[in-house]
């Protein structure tokens, strides 16, 4: 049994980590931080966890415990680490978008498909990005046998979680609803974590990555889908895929064409793989504050500690 704090507990994303550690098996949940939630019962905030926990939002912070989680806004937690020092031992999963690139720090990418072996044993872990879960998690067999040699083509729908609870013009329901809308075509920040991926995995990759994303009239969930040229069969792409995912906990291929309500709820990545022609047509699917967010991070942290991967995270698809 390990003990768990949370820094910045009051978003959509916190709220779920919140629900996955309260029914963990192995942690004990000891505090939650909110400088906007301070003092309000936890499931004031979150209303899905009523008479599940008796826990209260505080501003004190307790650098002793196991892991902490940092849910903070991006560009908030190098800042809340420099004036909170946190010792050696503690580990730290932090769920912005602050140590993510390679740069003067010592932050592993916590992508357990890519990234296992530095997940168990480091004790600084950067929790990828929800669009760039989606997109990795598609290109990863091609980019690790060095398949990748055309320009990629991306185009992936999201729910209004993905741009968290802040009230802003695009996510109240009245401009949300029976809408969608293109935003940060070719610039989306994600772009950067999917480029230094592929340079990983296949560094002599120099084509281009394109990216449109989509802005979706539904709550949660990413649809992702890519296209390339490839020098494949079929048959030869989807056994790629097969090979690629075959001992992983959570990705899957699907020999189906997917949709969101097999994956909403749950930590997994479904995957789908076509040809046309001669170009590679992959799918992917993943709820963007589980696998793209709380589900990988708390995914991590099992890696991390020696739990089974699945731990706390049985959780079930809302197929209808």
């Amino acid at each position: 049994m390990i003990n768990a704090g949370i820094v910045g507990g009051g978003g959509f994303a916190a709220g779920e980590l919140i629900r996955i550690l309260l029914h963990h098996p192995e942690v004990q949940l000891n505090y939650i931080m909110s400088e906007s939630q301070v003092g309000k019962q936890v499931y004031e905030t979150h209303q899905d966890l009523v008479g599940e926990t008796d826990l209260v939002f505080t501003n004190e912070f307790d650098s002793t415990v196991d892991v902490i989680f940092l849910c903070k806004g991006h560009g908030q937690s190098a800042t809340f680490l420099q004036d909170h020092p946190v010792p050696d031992s503690t580990t730290i999963i932090d769920l912005s978008r602050d140590f993510r690139l390679k740069d003067q720090h010592s932050f592993v990418y916590g992508l357990p498909e890519l990234n296992r072996a530095d997940i168990k044993t480091n004790k600084r872990i950067a929790n990828p990005g929800c669009f760039a879960t989606a997109i990795q998690l598609a290109l990863l067999p091609l980019a690790k046998k060095q398949l990748l040699t055309q320009d990629i083509h991306l185009h992936g729908i999201t729910g209004a979680t993905g741009a968290g609870q802040a009230k802003l013009d695009t996510t109240h329901f009245s401009w949300r609803n029976n809408n969608v809308s293109v935003y940060k075509a070719f610039t989306h920040q994600h772009l950067t974590e999917v480029n230094q991926t592929i340079a990983q995995c296949q560094e002599s990759y120099e084509a281009d990555i394109n990216f449109i994303p989509v802005r979706g009239d539904f709550t949660r969930g990413i649809l992702m889908s890519c296209y390339t040229d490839i020098d494949l069969s079929e048959d030869q792409l989807k056994q790629c895929y097969h090979d690629a995912y075959a001992s992983e906990a959570f990705t899957h291929v699907s020999e189906e064409n997917i949709h969101l309500k097999q994956i909403v709820n749950t930590n997994k990545c479904l995957v789908h793989v076509e040809k046309h022609g001669n170009k590679a047509f992959i799918v992917s699917a993943i709820d963007n504050l589980l696998k793209g967010a709380s589900g990988q991070a708390v995914q991590n942290m099992n890696l991390h500690f020696g739990f089974n991967e699945l731990a706390g995270l049985n959780l079930k698809a809302m197929a209808y």
